[in-house]
């Protein structure tokens, strides 16, 4: 069997800009270039990943980004996020952006300021590359206003407010992305009920086969797989779409299975537990009366 290359990890900002053939970067922790300025070299590695986060708006793509199970062009700006240690393939030829702008930072740039604590919340670190955001000229207008203002900034003289100005700037970029994030969601409303269909479909079939709920609940990873999306983009677009996460949504069709189970079978409670794929009852006692406020022996009960 061939053997898989482990990615290569690009650890500072310095060897990145070496590595599109960029002036050395003015600050250690943080750079602003633009896509224009760079020079792809055919010798890079196929898989790598960054030590630190990086934030791109790209534009004048010649090909097509996967969305889901759905092909968009890259006609208009589409704006991608990776997060340290995330693994991505470096783009060559039609797939490769022609123009745009690119924020990297490290994650010791944010040190001392709220938005170190608070960066892990913004879920869109955690997408796909297929699950980029796409602009609309209004939005991409916005974002690349914010962009040019920390590329002023980052190309100014730096003093004792640079990076009090330029954290402020990526915060507010962020902001803006988790607005334009949540009404991507909406405008996608086709594919998010297509998505939604196949949820239903596959929670069905699983809490329907006994053989699969033997091995356990089914997870959000296993979930997310089985649709081609990353679990935190699946998350935060039930949410948006359903008001309920993906863990949300397992429960609520694990809670109609043993509703099912306890008024139409003699099952004990214990055995409905097993049957739904639980180690032990006590944990499916809690979880029902946590979602119905009735023990499962109660609800029983109120059948006859």
């Amino acid at each position: 069997m061939k053997a898989h290359k482990a990615p290569y990890l690009i650890k500072s900002i310095a060897e990145e800009h070496h590595f599109w053939s960029l002036p050395k970067p003015r600050h250690p922790l943080v750079s602003v270039y633009r896509f224009e300025d760079t020079v792809i070299k055919e010798s890079l590695p196929e898989l790598f990943m960054f030590d630190f986060y990086c934030i791109s708006i790209k534009k004048n793509f010649k090909g097509k980004c996967v969305y889901g199970q759905h092909y968009y062009d890259f006609g208009s700006g589409v704006m991608t996020f990776l997060s340290p240690k995330q693994i991505m393939s470096h783009p060559r030829g039609d797939d490769a952006a022609k123009e745009g702008i690119c924020l990297v930072f490290h994650a010791g740039y944010l040190l001392g300021y709220p938005l170190a604590k608070t960066i892990g919340n913004y879920g869109f670190f955690s997408y796909e590359l297929s699950e980029a955001l796409h602009l609309s000229e209004q939005e991409e207008a916005t974002i690349e206003g914010i962009m040019d203002k920390i590329a002023l900034e980052y190309q100014s003289n730096i003093d004792h407010y640079s990076q009090d100005v330029i954290v402020a700037q990526i915060e507010l970029l962020l902001q803006y992305c988790n607005r334009f994030y949540n009404r991507q969601f909406i405008t996608r409303k086709p594919q998010n009920s297509e998505i939604l269909t196949r949820l239903e479909k596959l929670l069905n079939n699983y809490f329907n086969d006994p053989e699969r709920l033997s091995s356990g609940l089914p997870t959000v990873q296993y979930i997310a797989d089985e649709l081609h999306l990353s679990p935190n983009y699946l998350s935060d677009m039930l949410r948006s779409f359903t008001g309920q996460t993906t863990q949300q949504h397992i429960h609520a069709k694990l809670i109609d299975k043993a509703k099912e189970l306890l008024s139409t079978t003699s099952l004990s409670v214990s055995e409905v537990a097993f049957h739904l794929g639980f180690d032990y009852p006590q944990s499916f006692n809690k979880l029902f009366k946590n979602k119905t406020n009735y023990s499962p022996t109660e609800f029983r009960q109120s059948f006859n």
